[in-house]
C-alpha cells in the first residue's frame, strides 16, 4: 500500500512542508513516485518516519538522526527499546515535578513553609547540568552571555530588542514557505548573527539544539506561538535546514 504526502501528513501529524524538507535533505525520501512526480510513501517509509519522530521527541537534530538510521547496523527494535527507556525516564521526572508543584501549592494554600529539602525534590540539577554540557558542548556560551548582557545599558537593550523583533517578524511573514526557502534562510542567518553578535558565540551545534529547545521548552514554544501559530516548529525546521546547509559546505 502506498500513501500520498497529504495522507502521511494527516496520519503522522507532520506538515507537508516538513515532509518535503525531509525529502530534500535525504532524511525521508519516498520509495516511489507516481504520475507527474507525486511522492508515494510505503509502509517502510512510515516506519522510518516513526523513527525520525521518536528521535526528534528526544531532542536529536535532523543531521544526527539521518546518520543514526542510515547506519548498516541500525536495529529498529533496539532503537524502539531505547526510546521507551528514555521516554519512561522523562515521564518519571515530569511526574516528580508535577507532584512537587502540587505540594508547593498545598503549602501555599495552608500558609505553611515547606522544608528546604522538600522544596527541591524532583529537581535533579546535577543531571540536568550534565545533560546540558553534553548537548550544548559546555557552558561557555551561557557564561559569555551573562558577561555580555551585564554590560548592556538601557539604550543597548532597546536596540537589541528592536533588532530581534525585526528578525522574528521577518521570519513570521514567511512561514507559508518551506523552511529551506532562500529568503527564509536569509532571515535565519540574521537570527543566528543576532545571537552571535549580541549574546554569545553560537556554534552550529548549539544553534541546532536551540531550535529543538524552541519546540521542547513550553516557555519558548508559547513565546513563538504568540507571534504566529506554528512558528516554533517552523523556526526549528528552518534552523535545522540552516545548520544542515552550512555543515555540508
Amino acid at each position: 500500500m502506498t500513501y500520498t504526502v497529504k495522507a502521511v501528513s494527516e496520519i503522522a501529524g507532520v506538515s507537508v512542508r516538513t515532509l518535503h524538507h525531509y525529502d530534500h535533505i535525504g532524511l525521508l525520501r519516498p520509495a516511489q513516485r507516481g504520475f507527474s512526480g507525486y511522492r508515494l510513501y510505503t509502509e517502510e517509509d512510515l516506519e522510518r518516519l516513526q523513527q525520525v519522530l521518536f528521535f526528534r521527541e528526544l531532542g536529536f537534530g535532523l543531521h544526527e538522526i539521518k546518520e543514526i538510521i542510515d547506519r548498516p547496523d541500525f536495529d529498529r527494535r533496539k532503537a524502539l527499546l531505547k526510546h521507551k527507556e528514555l521516554l519512561l525516564e522523562r515521564r518519571e521526572r515530569l511526574t516528580r515535578l508535577v507532584q512537587l508543584v502540587d505540594r508547593t501549592l498545598e503549602a501555599m494554600e495552608e500558609g505553611v513553609e515547606m522544608d528546604e529539602r522538600e522544596m527541591f525534590e524532583g529537581f535533579d540539577q546535577e543531571r540536568l547540568e550534565e545533560e546540558a554540557r553534553q548537548r550544548w558542548g559546555g557552558t561557555e556560551e551561557f557564561e559569555e552571555s551573562i558577561r555580555r548582557t551585564r554590560s548592556y545599558t538601557k539604550v543597548d537593550w532597546a536596540a537589541i530588542q528592536e533588532e530581534g523583533k525585526e528578525v522574528l517578524q521577518g521570519i513570521a511573514s514567511l512561514t507559508d514557505r518551506a523552511p529551506s526557502d532562500p529568503e527564509v534562510q536569509q532571515w535565519i542567518g540574521r537570527h543566528h548573527k543576532h545571537i552571535n553578535d549580541r549574546f554569545y558565540r553560537c556554534s552550529l551545534k548549539v544553534y541546532r539544539g536551540l531550535g529543538d529547545l524552541y519546540v521542547e521548552d513550553e516557555r519558548f514554544k508559547a513565546f513563538f506561538e504568540r507571534i504566529k501559530p506554528g512558528m516554533a516548529w517552523f523556526m526549528r525546521d528552518a534552523m535545522h535546514a540552516y545548520c544542515d546547509r552550512l555543515e555540508g559546505e
